[in-house]
């Protein structure tokens, strides 16, 4: 089927990606003939263009012949009043030196009104030329332009053809591509649909006969439904909920809702346990680096003893938290959405609150540690009167965690105690203890951030003092990281305690039967309370049930020995037998006792036997370990007979030793026997006694040759990890000439540096001096020529005064 569906995705993929390109082809096209349409339209504009521009050369071409042909008669008619004027200048003189007549001033004024009108045409010529003149500027103007701004729109429209053209035909390419890949594809999925058309008759006719034995299926189930539902009609009483009397004594339904919800909430207070679990484990371990490196480094400075527990005890903090989280999701894990969860029948939250008081003593017996190591902080000789202080602040918050951990531990185990028969509270009773388990919640978020406070202000004074590495700070950024973690976990775990406490405190979760509503009504209690305490009796019962059963007589014996108690004669015979068997029981275990006694003689003497010798061995070996390989044979030639000793049996050598001693005292079992003939003349319990004993001594016997080689191993395995140790040893002893080497070396080169820097600054020492001495000798040969020079200045001045005093007398 997964081999079905690749094909016939990628067929999809592939149609749809095709119906795609086959809609773009039309809108390109669409574009194109735009475009080609836009084309034509600006060539026709152009050509209109062209056809005024022709129409303006034209117009250009007469304007400029009119304009020569005006400026030709404009020169004509400027010759022709220039000979007017030198004709008239003429006439005027020859006029002046005759007589004027009245005709000749007519004349005169008509040729002077005639040369103003031609003068006015000219002008009005000239004007009119240059506003044509100014006019065709403009038109050639806008109409170069126009010519620019048409070409560069000729320019853009065909970049954009030719990008069209581009995009079209890779359009039309990867088109084929396509089509080229969907026609392969086809071809493949014809095949694959030609044998998928095969397995779906094979489908079908598996088909067929699934549908005949549905039918079949069909019908025990209706029969059996039917049988059911006549079981139903005639076996199970009619419920009447009508009388609400009446209707207390039936057997209250499930509230499903109800269930879920308390299942919902129990969920997420098992995850925010787990949350709090995980904080204290990461802060109990952080705690553990940090007292390893501080007060003192466990790797420049030994750490104390009592730090040495302190850090084991915080290793060990997962063994005490872990079994809290387990055990909530064990309870979380079997809780049923078909069964009523509440106080009373939730008997897996024991192990949990059992778990829970172990966390807590765990944590009490931190909280000592916690101050002696407080107390070595304080001790050290970096630590000021601040920061004591701090300490002090920070063991006064533990001491208050450890007491709400306390309280919070007796609300638990309260909770808890409420599935134990005898223990129970009456339901009224459990509102208080979830309000009592949530003010201990808000408590536990107030102490924690109380701790952290102060921690964190505690860390910031370790940290400015010259004495905190870096591997302390990033420590207890880590500490500060997990305390914060547990601030906002306890805070949550505080909110959700709050918000749900209603839900907590409210009864259980059943209804009455024809009642929709679970809470109280206005015409009486839900339920009757026979039916409380019999569902209390159910619960009881069900946690009794899982209890193992002691072990008891089978209930056929029982009957058995009822009835043949009951018969007289028969109860006779029975305790006359039994009455026979148990005194042969009481004649053997009285025997066994005898033997027993006797036994326990024999293993004192052995003992203390077995004292001697180990006390002589041991100050053999200790004089063997002293000596060395190379001394006499004497000393291993001991130390062999005494193993040899070890070898023998132990009652060989008492015997050799009583004999040696001249003092033989026989201890066995064969003589005890005779001297107590008359105690036991029976010769089979003799010979019984004579093969327990000697089955006692091949014991004894074979328990002190697994000694002795136990012994060797061990002492084979004592030689062998001592060599190991010694060849450890003696790489260490390499390593450590290598290290003294390198470091003789480098105590070389650094005398070597001293001496140089020394005679370097001796050297610059001398030469400061000379220079100082130098600098002091021309010091008093400037004052020497100072005092000179003011002498002969005071010689001056004397004579100065002197000569004065002269000139004035």
């Amino acid at each position: 089927m997964a081999a079905m569906a690749d094909p016939a995705g990628k067929y999809q993929k592939l149609a749809g990606e095709y119906a795609k390109l086959k809609a773009q082809i039309p809108v390109l096209k669409k574009a194109y003939l735009d475009e080609q349409g836009e084309v034509n339209n600006l060539k026709e504009v152009l050509k209109e263009r062209d056809q005024t521009v022709r129409k303006y050369e034209q117009e250009v071409d007469s304007l400029s012949f009119r304009n020569q042909q005006l400026s030709k008669r404009v020169i004509f008619l400027q010759e022709e009043l220039e000979s007017a004027e030198t004709s008239s200048k003429k006439k005027h003189k020859s006029k002046s030196s005759e007589p004027s007549t009245p005709e000749r001033s007519l004349a005169a004024a008509a040729l002077n009104g005639g040369a103003s009108v031609f003068n006015e045409e000219l002008q009005n010529k000239i004007e009119e030329n240059a506003l044509l003149h100014k006019q065709l500027q403009e038109l050639s103007g806008q109409f170069d332009g126009h010519v620019r701004q048409l070409e560069t729109q000729l320019k853009a429209s065909e970049e954009s053809r030719g990008q069209h053209e581009e995009i079209l035909s890779a359009s039309r390419q990867r088109s084929k591509e396509q089509v080229d890949k969907l026609q392969e594809e086809k071809a493949m999925l014809e095949v694959k649909i030609q044998s998928l058309e095969n397995d779906l008759k094979d489908y079908r006719g598996r088909c067929d006969l699934a549908e005949q034995k549905l039918v079949l299926v069909e019908k025990t189930l209706q029969t059996r439904l039917d049988n059911a539902t006549k079981i139903i009609d005639d076996k199970l009483p009619f419920i009447d909920s009508k009388l609400g009397d009446l209707n207390g004594f039936n057997l209250p339904t499930h509230d499903r809702r109800h269930q879920l919800r308390a299942k919902e909430l129990i969920t997420q207070g098992a995850n925010l346990v787990g949350e709090l679990t995980q904080g204290l484990s990461n802060f109990f371990t952080y705690s553990e680096q940090r007292s390893k490196i501080y007060p003192a480094d466990g790797v420049t400075e030994p750490l104390s003893p009592l730090n040495i527990k302190f850090c084991k005890y915080l290793h060990e903090n997962m063994l005490h938290l872990r079994p809290v989280e387990q055990s909530l999701r064990s309870f979380v894990s079997n809780l049923k959405d078909d069964s009523l969860t509440v106080l009373e029948t939730a008997t897996e939250l024991q192990p949990f609150a059992k778990h829970f008081k172990c966390m807590v003593a765990y944590m009490n017996k931190l909280l000592p540690y916690y101050i002696s190591s407080l107390d070595e902080e304080n001790a050290v000789s970096s630590c000021t009167a601040t920061l004591a202080s701090k300490n002090k602040d920070l063991l006064h918050s533990l001491k208050k965690l450890n007491a709400v951990f306390n309280k919070l531990d007796t609300n638990v185990s309260l909770l808890a105690a409420q599935s134990v028969q005898g223990q129970g509270h009456p339901q009224a009773s459990h509102k208080k203890f979830f309000s009592h388990l949530c003010k201990s919640l808000n408590d536990l978020h107030d102490a924690i951030k109380e701790v952290s406070k102060h921690y964190n202000s505690k860390v910031s004074l370790e940290h400015q003092l010259p004495t905190a590495t870096k591997e302390l700070k990033r420590t207890d950024e880590c500490v500060v990281a997990s305390l914060i973690s547990l601030v906002t976990n306890t805070g949550k775990m505080a909110a959700f305690m709050s918000g749900n406490l209603d839900f907590f405190a409210q009864p259980a979760g059943y209804r009455t039967r024809g009642c929709s509503v679970g809470s109280e009504s206005a015409e009486g209690p839900r339920s009757h309370p026979a039916v409380n305490n019999f569902r209390h009796k159910a619960a009881h019962y069900l946690a009794r049930i899982n209890k193992p059963f002691p072990e008891s007589v089978p209930h056929c014996v029982a009957v058995q020995n009822r009835k043949t108690l009951l018969s007289s004669a028969e109860s006779k015979e029975g305790l006359a037998k039994q009455i026979s068997v148990f005194q042969e029981k009481l004649t053997k275990l009285e025997q066994e006792k005898e033997h027993y006694l006797l036994e326990l003689q024999l293993l004192k003497i052995k003992f203390e036997n077995e004292q001697v010798k180990t006390k002589q061995l041991e100050k053999d070996l200790e004089s063997a370990r002293s000596t060395s390989s190379g001394v006499s044979s004497a000393p291993s030639v001991s130390l062999e007979d005494h193993i040899e000793k070890l070898a023998l049996p132990s009652d060989a050598s008492t015997r050799s030793d009583s004999v040696n001693s001249g003092s033989y005292i026989d201890t066995s079992m064969l003589g005890q026997v005779e001297s107590s003939g008359d105690v036991r003349s029976d010769v089979d319990t003799r010979e019984q006694l004579i093969m327990s004993h000697y089955k006692g001594r091949v014991n004894e016997l074979t328990l002190s040759l697994q000694q002795a080689d136990s012994k060797a191993v061990h002492f084979h395995a004592e030689v062998r990890a001592l060599h190991k140790q010694l060849k450890i040893a003696e790489k260490s002893k390499e390593v450590g000439q290598d290290e003294l080497k390198l470091a003789n070396q480098s105590l070389a080169q650094v005398k070597d540096e001293l001496q140089t820097t020394t005679r370097s600054y001796e050297g610059q020492l001398s030469m400061m001096s000379e220079h100082l001495a130098g600098m002091n000798e021309k010091l008093a040969q400037q004052k020497d020529e100072i005092d000179e020079l003011k002498q002969q200045l005071t010689q001056k001045s004397s004579s100065s005064s002197k000569s004065g005093k002269k000139s004035k007398k």
